[in-house]
């Protein structure tokens, strides 16, 4: 039996908080290789999920604490769907079809997520970044995700 405790999140969101990235993950996994990936991750407010999507495998991820914004996309960047997920919301988790265009962002620090998906990992097939996002690292991604916290279906970055 395998217990995770409250602690590992408080851990995760002080590393999260640390984490030039904004975000770290606890697998619960045992390697790359696993039928089933399951992994925690804490993510703080300025953290950018560069918008991207899977071809392979679907995901679902589960709001532990917190809440996040999910925003989906057309193959163009126009946003499809836009939902919350997380404390004090309706919605308390997420699944993310194949082939769809998503990103999130957290509501607040130190919010936690568990996601589940098929294994193996493989990087080199886990995932597609959007071509009209800006890439981790670009001057352009404040800006981007200022706009992303406010984007509504039908809008389009630049637009």
């Amino acid at each position: 039996m395998k217990l995770i405790e409250q602690q590992l999140l408080d851990s995760l969101a002080t590393k999260a908080s640390e984490a030039p990235r904004g975000r770290a993950h606890h697998n619960v996994h045992a390697g790359n290789e696993d039928p089933v990936q399951r992994f925690f991750v804490a993510v703080d407010r300025h953290s950018y999920f560069r918008p991207h999507r899977h071809s392979l495998r679907s995901e679902l991820a589960v709001v532990m604490r917190g809440g996040f914004d999910v925003l989906t996309f057309d193959d163009a960047g126009v946003v499809q769907g836009r939902w919350s997920v997380g404390e004090g919301q309706a919605n308390l988790a997420y699944e993310t079809p194949l082939q769809t265009w998503h990103t999130l962002f957290a509501q607040r620090d130190g919010s936690v997520f568990l996601e589940v998906k098929q294994g193996p990992y493989d990087p080199a097939t886990a995932v597609e970044f959007a071509p009209w996002a800006p890439a981790e690292g670009d001057p352009a991604v404040p800006a981007y995700q200022a706009w992303l916290r406010v984007a509504q279906p039908g809008d389009r970055y630049g637009s």
